[in-house]
């Protein structure tokens, strides 16, 4: 059987994913994002009526599940960030799969996706959050801006995120089923454009594109960007917006308890016989 020669993209150099999260462990993390997420995360959590025994946390940059949550599982496996996009998860293992703040450095999402609900046992769920949507939006402008300005051309800055649309499409395509997604938008306020870099490199969240820019930024090229953020999206005190997208994803591995939709034609009354049967004022 001839192997299939569609493979994804390589957009990320996951091996400087990792490299650039040990410096900022190193030098002392910035998490108020992933503290917003746990929060979110044992919230949502503690809204599902049911228990889970084996429980495995994919490339989370930090800790996620912390006591009294963690009391709830018997099991729980925690991949560390690598440069493989394999998951070694043994078919039907797992009750509940979570992920925060990592899916949107993976190359292969519709792969990572299935590999996911491969180990997960009928009934089981995926609760993850990643960057999406919007995320850095005013950063990639005032990149773009300088860029065009200062050097006659523009270079992959920031990372392409994913919208809600589309990993509820992915969702579905791996196979998961009553998929769920959501959009929590975080919005922060920075002195400067340099005070928000210095937060990306103390979360590891800096530029790890492969078709990145390899030669260091002229000084003028970042001076003209911090002066167009600060022109485009400064609050009237002076101080910078920065946007960040949580896209929340949740779905199932299909068990026969779930609810399906209906087939059509299936309906017992017709909705003509419904509106004769209601009664004339």
């Amino acid at each position: 059987m001839a192997s299939n020669p569609i493979t994804a993209p390589l957009l990320f150099d996951r091996a400087l994913l990792r490299a650039r999260m040990d410096r900022a462990r190193r030098g002392g993390p910035v998490t108020f994002l992933l503290d917003r997420v746990r929060e979110d995360f044992e919230e949502r959590l503690q809204a599902v009526m049911r228990n889970f025994a084996d429980v495995a946390d994919i490339w989370t940059p930090g800790e996620l599940l912390r006591k009294p949550v963690a009391d709830r599982f018997q099991s729980i496996t925690r991949i560390d960030p690598d440069q493989s996009e394999t998951l070694r998860l043994p078919p039907q293992s797992l009750d509940l799969a979570v992920s925060a703040l990592a899916f949107q450095f993976v190359n292969d999402l519709p792969g990572v996706l299935a590999q996911v609900r491969r180990a997960l046992k009928p009934d089981g769920l995926l609760l993850a959050a990643m960057l999406g949507g919007d995320t850095l939006t005013e950063l990639r402008q005032s990149f773009a801006g300088a860029e065009a300005e200062c050097e006659g051309g523009v270079s992959p800055r920031v990372v392409p995120f994913a919208d809600l649309r589309d990993v509820g499409a992915l969702l579905q395509r791996a196979g998961f089923a009553l998929p769920v997604t959501d959009v929590d938008r975080v919005v922060v306020r920075y002195d400067s454009a340099f005070a928000l870099m210095a937060d990306l490199r103390r979360m590891g969240a800096t530029n790890i594109l492969v078709e990145r820019r390899h030669t260091p930024t002229r000084r003028a090229t970042m001076l003209r960007m911090a002066q167009i953020y600060g022109e485009r999206f400064a609050d009237a005190d002076g101080r910078i917006r920065a946007t960040f997208d949580i896209v929340w994803l949740s779905g199932w591995a299909p068990h026969e308890s779930q609810q399906r939709p209906l087939r059509p034609g299936s309906a017992k009354a017709s909705l003509e016989a419904a509106v004769k049967r209601v009664p004339k004022g």
